[in-house]
């Protein structure tokens, strides 16, 4: 078993430019210390330097930071693209283990809406338009059903708030660490 009772664990999953880590960041924003962000890109692409494929160790990696923040005491935000082919046993075991409450979400974009957004990202240059619709994957939900889909009509602002509700984390007081 990983956390305790207290600990919540969000996983925030979408294509690519559908917002996630906008939606992570707003709720560290929001909620302060004691918030930790395991971020896909950064344990894939920046700590392992490594390409997106079945059985590749970010998955681990991911799985063990997210554990290792839990038993510490954290709050947890997974957040990627985070495939389901790729990442759903490692996230439905994550979630069976998980002794508190765990909420996942699928930011669902649109192909056109994810082009608009990903021309204001600072990778625009690095990844055209034929490399973005490879990687898109149409409502790529997981199996168990248990993710909560929000659409691309939701604001930043409503989204954070949402899950802030959802997840009972605008209840609970941040940390002083």
């Amino acid at each position: 078993m990983v956390g305790t009772r207290e600990t919540r664990l969000v996983v925030l999953r979408g294509n690519s430019a559908s917002g996630k880590s906008s939606v992570a960041a707003g709720l560290r924003e929001r909620f302060g210390r004691g918030l930790a962000l395991v971020g896909q890109d950064n344990l894939r692409r920046i700590v392992l330097r490594e390409r997106d494929r079945p059985g590749a160790a970010n998955i681990g990696l991911i799985d063990l930071t997210a554990r290792y923040a839990l038993n510490a005491g954290f709050h947890v935000v997974v957040e990627g693209i985070l495939y389901a082919d790729h990442y759903g046993d490692m996230l439905t075991r994550l979630r069976a283990e998980h002794r508190g409450p765990t909420h996942a979400y699928y930011l669902d974009v649109p192909f056109d809406e994810t082009l608009a957004r990903h021309a204001t990202k600072p990778i625009a240059d690095d990844v055209d338009e034929t490399q973005l619709r490879d990687w898109y994957r149409p409502r790529d939900l997981l199996p168990d059903g248990l993710e909560t889909v929000i659409g691309a009509d939701s604001t930043l602002h409503e989204t954070v708030d949402r899950v802030m509700s959802d997840t009972g984390l605008d209840r609970l007081p941040a940390v002083d660490r």
